[in-house]
């Protein structure tokens, strides 16, 4: 059933973001000021990154955060130069793995990885069959 009464409340749509808007000049070099309120409203203080964008025409920006990794831990402290060493080889023989395609994958869903993985299982376990009953 159709109905043939059209309402103006059909139309409209509520914006659950509050809107702010404010006039800023832009000066030399493209600098401008924030108002405090527009700033205490996206939590940006002085110091702090923002990123811009153009989206549909117009200039959006986006407080950021960024970490500083120096102040984390690392586990370059956590082995010794010979345990490091051996970690190092590994790599190195994982990165000449990798150059000569001795990889597996690339996997569309893991479902294809479990079963890969299950494969190559049976395919050893096969082959130290073998090598049991050559001996």
């Amino acid at each position: 059933m159709l109905r043939s009464e059209v309402r103006l409340s059909d139309f409209l749509t509520i914006n659950l973001k509050p809107t702010m808007t404010t006039l800023v000049k832009v000066h030399r070099k493209g600098q401008m000021t924030l108002p405090s309120r527009l700033r205490a409203a996206i939590g940006v203080a002085e110091g702090d990154l923002v990123e811009a964008s153009v989206q549909h025409g117009k200039i959006v920006l986006t407080p950021k955060l960024v970490i500083d990794r120096s102040k984390f831990p690392n586990a370059d402290d956590d082995y010794t130069p010979a345990q490091r060493r051996i970690i190092d080889a590994r790599l190195a023989n994982s990165d000449q793995d990798i150059q000569r395609g001795r990889t597996y994958g690339p996997f569309s869903a893991a479902d294809e990885m479990i079963a890969s993985l299950e494969a190559n299982i049976k395919k050893l376990k096969a082959g130290k069959r073998k090598t049991k009953l050559v001996r």
